[in-house]
């Protein structure tokens, strides 16, 4: 784009003229008045709005979960004395509830006075990873109380921090805090984790095939969900999995109970320096470089390249910034990852940079079928 004299390009000047049209108070007021801008003004300020209202709607949505009403709801339609008893709330405070799930989607009415499960509210209940987060995200709102505070580093301790205690060993040489965790200390995480991963697990097994591989090493594979739904679609594929000794402790315990003990191994360490277990061709890592900062994170890759045979795969999967169709997954993981302590959302252009940096070439994306859920990048060692 030629800069006019002014040193303005032609859209910088244009992006000028429009800030302060939409800023101008008499403009607004003529957009809406005015039939051809009319849809454009409503549509966004009904987007202003949502984006003052959103945590009251997802207020009304934990209280929706909280209260089992979308359980209660998908044994039929209930009228509201019905549903105000069974959720333990006066008739004013259940059809306040009611009325607020119906605009939001997730409740409909129905004839004769009752209400049924509206198009959203059906959509979670097939989405247990989702109800899961609901209910954590009573922490991640009380971090982000004050998140000018949070952003310039003042408030050190976190709720989201506390729950994912080896963030705080980030830093750590040798991963100290890491070793130093005890079952109870990763048993949260590790369940949430573990209930949201099944969604993740099946996109990935559509989009990429394991069964052309002899061995699968899962870096920070937690309780071993992910393993477990590959070693389905690839029965003669070794699993391994590599996580921080107390998790590898209950992926252990559960590889065993589902009968795996002969082909999926779990061992305690830390992937982030090595060594890592020898005899795999392909290493995936699922949900994990975003949640470490840029320097762990390329250490990661780096030990990841080193421990494969030249040709070997890394399959890297997680929602990535700058998502077409999926921006706001970003701004998501942005706060709660600065709320954690550690990592942020990278692009696919970051991240194939990064993995070339750690001595991975041939990267490719591969389409998957909900990229706000997960992105996958596929590498090769040189």
């Amino acid at each position: 784009m030629v800069p006019f004299r002014s040193g303005l390009t032609l859209t910088e000047r244009w992006q000028r003229l429009r800030d302060r049209l939409l800023a101008n108070a008499s403009f607004q007021d003529w957009a809406v008045r005015f039939p051809l801008t009319r849809p454009i003004a409503k549509r966004r300020a009904k987007a202003l709005f949502d984006l003052s209202a959103g945590f009251v709607y997802s207020q009304v949505l934990g209280a929706c979960v909280k209260l089992r009403l979308f359980d209660i709801l998908s044994e039929g339609p209930k009228s509201l004395d019905h549903l105000a008893e069974r959720v333990s709330l006066s008739r004013d405070a259940a059809a306040r509830l009611l009325d607020a799930a119906v605009a939001l989607r997730l409740v409909e009415r129905r004839r004769n006075g009752q209400f049924g499960l509206g198009a959203l509210g059906a959509a979670t209940l097939g989405a247990p990873g989702v109800v899961a987060m609901v209910e954590h995200h009573a922490m991640l709102y009380a971090d982000l109380r004050d998140p000018v505070a949070l952003l310039r580093g003042e408030q050190p301790e976190t709720s989201i921090g506390n729950l994912w205690p080896y963030a705080a060993g980030e830093h750590e040489p040798g991963g100290a805090r890491g070793r130093s965790l005890k079952a109870d200390d990763v048993a949260d995480y590790s369940t949430l984790m573990s209930s949201s991963q099944p969604q993740v697990s099946a996109d990935i097994l559509a989009a990429y095939r394991f069964d052309k591989h002899r061995c699968l090493l899962d870096l920070g594979g937690g309780d071993g969900t992910f393993l477990r739904a590959v070693a389905k679609a690839a029965p003669n594929l070794k699993l391994k999995l590599l996580d921080l000794p107390a998790v590898a402790e209950r992926a252990r315990a559960r590889f065993a109970a589902a009968g795996l003990g002969d082909r999926a191994d779990a061992y305690g360490g830390d992937f982030r320096a090595g060594p890592l277990p020898e005899g795999a061709d392909i290493i995936s890592l699922v949900r994990v470089i975003h949640d470490h900062d840029d320097d762990v994170a390329l250490d990661i890759l780096r030990t990841a390249c080193k421990a494969l045979p030249p040709g070997g795969t890394l399959l890297l999967a997680e929602p990535m910034a700058g998502t077409a169709g999926a921006e706001t997954i970003g701004a998501y993981f942005d706060f709660y990852l600065l709320a954690m302590g550690s990592g942020r959302p990278r692009t696919v252009e970051e991240l194939t940079a990064m993995l070339r940096q750690a001595g991975f070439d041939g990267v490719r994306l591969v389409p998957t079928r909900r990229t706000m859920l997960v992105r996958i990048l596929v590498a090769t060692r040189s």
